[in-house]
């Protein structure tokens, strides 16, 4: 092939990443509004598809190896929050018996026992509060294989999306991470206000998670600021749909599939928004027909 050929092959392959990046534009909000107010099951259906297939053959196995990946970090965090916790209590009662005296001592060894158990109950409550975050730094390694599984069996007429680059599907888990444990560090002193910081953690879940599993749904097919601004356009919609997912995330043991149920939930609601047709949502079923 000559430089000719070359060049106009490769400037097809460079429109065709170019038209699915930005494919398909998104609805008006009006429109997008009057669809759910017509048909208030489409939430529903999307999850309900959602949850159905990460328990399917194909995605079992992103489904163990997700699993396995949020059980090493939730292990290294509670070592690493049990460490810090030790130490603090130990040098505490070190510092405090050099300020009172050794007539304290077994006040204060008694002190620290019961203190070296309530850090053990802290671990163990900070891994099941920071599961959220912890599925987010998950999510971002799976997001491709889970997407495109969705895409494959529920959308196989229409143009697949193009995997993130590992680098930024990262950046982006690793800011919802971060982010995640800033808003429940600000949260926590409400937890003990008549259990309104619990229902704060819920919607800064909620938040959080909807914003980030619907931007790395819209990104395989739109440049990351085009995604950001298709999710503030629709931000009542995700923002509802990220319940689903806060609601999922906070079943003990269940929330280790969180980031192919977010992922694959989000996938669904990204095409709804982008306005899908709905036969290709719902495959129609295939009937024999009678020839007379």
């Amino acid at each position: 092939m000559g430089r000719r050929g070359l060049a106009k092959s490769g400037g097809k392959m460079a429109d065709n990443l170019r038209s699915c990046r930005s494919w398909p534009a998104s609805l008006p909000p009006g429109l997008v509004f009057d669809i759910y107010r017509k048909d208030p099951t489409v939430m529903l259906d999307a999850a309900v598809k959602a949850l159905s297939q990460i328990l399917s053959p194909p995605m079992r196995s992103i489904l163990w190896r997700s699993i396995g990946l949020a059980l090493v970090l939730i292990v290294v965090l509670a070592i690493g929050l049990q460490r810090l916790l030790s130490w603090l209590a130990g040098y505490s009662e070190g510092w405090a018996e050099a300020m009172l005296g050794s007539g304290f001592h077994t006040p204060l060894v008694a002190l620290a026992w019961i203190i070296s158990i309530i850090t053990g109950v802290g671990v163990v409550v900070g891994a099941v509060f920071l599961m959220p975050a912890i599925t987010s730094l998950v999510a971002s390694v799976f997001v491709d294989e889970v997407a495109d599984h969705v895409e494959r069996e529920h959308y196989p007429a229409e143009r697949p999306g193009v995997a993130l680059p590992f680098g930024l599907a990262m950046t982006e888990g690793s800011k919802t991470a971060l982010l995640t444990v800033l808003v429940y560090l600000i949260a926590l002193p409400f937890v003990f206000v008549a259990g309104v910081g619990f229902i704060a953690f819920f919607i800064a879940t909620a938040w959080l998670l909807g914003r980030e599993y619907f931007e790395l749904a819209a990104m395989r097919f739109r440049p990351p600021a085009e995604a950001k601004a298709m999710r503030k356009h629709n931000a009542g919609i995700i923002f509802t749909a990220g319940l689903v997912i806060a609601a999922f995330v906070s079943i003990p043991i269940v929330n280790l599939a969180t980031p192919l149920f977010g992922m694959a939930f989000m996938v669904h609601m990204h095409k709804r928004l982008s306005g899908t047709r709905r036969e290709l949502i719902q495959p129609a079923r295939k009937t024999g027909v009678t020839v007379g």
